[in-house]
């Protein structure tokens, strides 16, 4: 190989490089996005069902609410929507429903809203 042919791949390994690297961060990002919008779910599922069974043995509602307030990290108990039904009928459901608007990549974009919910149930035991 000559110097100009070494020089001429060089230049074009370079210039690859700089359209593959943003594609490579953005599918990153993606991934990483993807991972929180999970986590959150999680958190979101774990809390209703806590919810869930002290509504079920508890005849107040705003108890239930409370638990579920104190399952969830700070940031997620001051933005989320509890709603709890429990009726005062031993044998039916009571019934904790969670909703949050989660913004997506917030660093980058100013975020993107994602409204994340979660439901649960469990039968009134007292």
């Amino acid at each position: 190989m000559t110097r100009k042919t070494v020089a001429v791949e060089r230049g074009s390994a370079t210039v690859e490089f700089a359209l593959v690297i943003p594609i490579v961060l953005l599918v990153l990002v993606a991934l990483v996005e993807v991972a929180v919008v999970a986590r959150v779910q999680l958190e979101l599922l774990g809390a209703a069902r806590h919810g869930a069974r002290v509504a079920a043995t508890n005849p107040d509602p705003a108890v239930a609410v409370d638990a579920v307030h104190e399952a969830l990290n700070d940031g997620m108990a001051r933005d989320v929507v509890v709603t709890v039904e429990r009726p005062a009928v031993v044998g039916r459901e009571a019934v904790v429903r969670l909703s949050l608007t989660h913004y997506l990549a917030a660093v980058f974009f100013g975020g993107v809203p994602v409204d994340l919910s979660a439901r649960s149930v469990m039968r009134v035991e007292l």
